[in-house]
């Protein structure tokens, strides 16, 4: 089916367009933008976007799906669409799933659900050690075979650095990359929140911020001397950003991400023991969450995700201490990141870069950007169109937010995916 996205602010980082342009798709593929009309085009439905901002798909670094094994917490399919819902055309999730996704027939499985589904493109990251034991390195290649994008720990640490080590060299040695969310295993140990005045006014025990940066010093230390490529997931503190600033200073093959819930929120958000605000990494003091929005804004953390984690209802009204940690966040990812985009001056485009072009990259997908021949995965949304987060307005299995009865800007009117209308609001 041939389609025309009409009238549209069209906002494309990787080809530097700011502009109102038509935009002409045929059989899945971008056929034309602005005056580039194809001969003889002719569409079979008219999108008019006046008043609306297109943009590519947005790319999300860490969704979980809970798929296999945790289908009380969500299924693949209500997470699909609320990852359409949210303008995200592309998505890489985590291997803790049950069981985990250490074997090519489970990741094989995984993408051909999804497939099925024809909804958001689903990119699955491997186990790095088997059971996530962090003991027994998975069969890397035979799993990027079936179709994972990197290696993960997911949230657990690898204790033994001689592992870790093995596990750095043989990714090298084939071109892999090592996802690793950076946190010292037993610093961290029984912890719920950030080592500060709140936790000890609470009397909930603390994560200091050593706990990550004890941890990004390892790894650094191993990556400059394997020459691997490491992608650290969700940095939390200022410290943290300024070492993987200089690591890229230096040369090192490193990239990171941050969740967009730690652009806005810090420890005293908290309050009274709210366990919607129970996070991993937890969130820290307002020093550490200013450094963050700099390094986003400066290109020192590469790019923004949601860190989508769905929990059932009876895991978050538990005591704090003994909720589950983890927010929904597919359909939050764009307008939390237009709201600091907002907030720190900073211009549309460049917010778009880190949550499109810029994942995608990590990723190394051909995704994120709107080229001539490339696919119509293509997020349409209302920058000024404010809306009420609340669990009725999630179309997510999980309805656990720190954001619960906020207004955000920012509503998806239209996701395509392969040219095809995957989302309508």
């Amino acid at each position: 089916m041939k389609k025309l996205i009409k009238n549209g602010r069209l906002i494309d980082p990787i080809n530097g367009i700011d502009a109102i342009k038509d935009v002409y798709i045929a059989a899945g593929k971008i056929v034309g933008i602005g005056d580039e009309l194809p001969e003889g085009f002719i569409p079979n439905k008219i999108i008019d976007a006046a008043g609306l901002i297109v943009c590519p798909g947005l790319v999300d670094l860490s969704a979980r799906l809970r798929e296999p094994g945790f289908e009380y917490k969500a299924t693949l399919e209500s997470e699909m669409r609320a990852a359409t819902a949210g303008g995200i055309t592309s998505l890489a999730c985590p291997p803790d799933t049950d069981p985990v996704l250490d074997e090519p027939g489970l990741v094989e499985m995984l993408k051909h659900r999804a497939k099925q589904l024809n909804l958001t493109h689903v990119y699955p990251l491997g186990a790095l050690t088997r059971q996530l034991a962090g003991s027994q390195l998975t069969e890397m290649s035979e799993l990027t075979e079936a179709g994972c994008v990197g290696f993960s720990q997911a949230d657990i640490a690898i204790t033994d650095t001689q592992v870790l080590w093995r596990a750095m060299q043989y990714a090298a040695t084939f071109g892999f990359t090592v996802w690793l969310r950076p946190e010292e295993h037993y610093l961290a140990k029984g912890g719920l929140a950030h080592d500060g005045e709140v936790s000890a006014r609470l009397g909930l025990k603390g994560i200091p911020a050593t706990a990550e940066t004890l941890a990004i010093a390892t790894i650094l230390r191993l990556a400059k001397d394997t020459g691997a490529k490491v992608h650290l997931c969700r940095l939390s503190t200022a410290e943290g950003v300024d070492m993987v600033r200089d690591a890229k200073q230096q040369g090192l093959a490193i990239t990171c991400d941050i969740s967009t819930n730690h652009l806005h929120l810090t420890e005293h958000d908290i309050g009274f023991f709210d366990a919607n605000f129970h996070l991993k990494p937890p969130l820290r003091s307002q020093r550490d969450k200013d450094a963050l929005i700099a390094g986003l804004r400066d290109g020192s953390i590469d790019a923004a995700c949601s860190d989508h984690t769905p929990v059932d209802d009876d895991a978050k009204l538990l005591p704090f201490g003994e909720s589950e940690a983890g927010a929904t966040g597919l359909e939050l990812m764009l307008p939390l990141t237009l709201k600091w985009a907002s907030e720190n001056k900073v211009p549309l485009i460049d917010a778009l870069t880190r949550i499109t072009s810029a994942p995608a990259k990590i990723l190394g997908i051909d995704a994120g950007h709107l080229s001539l021949n490339a696919d119509a995965d293509i997020c349409i949304f209302d920058p000024e169109h404010y809306w009420k987060i609340e669990p009725a307005a999630l179309i997510s299995q999980g309805k656990n937010s720190p954001f619960l009865g906020l207004e955000l800007a920012g509503k998806v009117r239209y996701t395509l995916v392969n040219g095809h209308l995957v989302h309508q609001a």
